[in-house]
């Protein structure tokens, strides 16, 4: 699967503009259900997606993460995003009024 990964036209990284990137997330996340029980993890690893992206969305860089797991790459951790932009698109979850003000 294929996922592009945009950042905005304008939007500076280490001060330059960035460029949209091609992830192809099955190189680096699989589903098997004989490791842990089915949920999608890095390959070669039992380090699940989610364990990654409630560290992104706790506030944790990405330095820290891959000090935490060696075994990660930088590529693991955008393919983990990708994977999450790519499930985003998929299922729509209702929010209350409340909740988007």
């Amino acid at each position: 699967m294929l996922c592009v990964l945009e950042f905005g036209e304008n939007a500076e990284r280490n001060g330059r503009r960035t460029q949209s990137k091609e992830m192809d997330f099955t190189e680096h996340i699989t589903v098997d259900p004989e490791i842990c029980h089915g949920k999608a993890c890095i390959k070669g690893t039992r380090i699940m997606v989610t364990v990654i992206l409630d560290n992104l969305a706790a506030g944790i860089n990405k330095e820290e993460i891959l000090t935490s797991y060696p075994s990660l790459t930088d590529e693991d951790i955008r393919a983990s995003i990708a994977y999450a932009a790519e499930l985003a698109k998929e299922r729509i979850l209702p929010l209350s009024q409340e909740s988007t003000n």
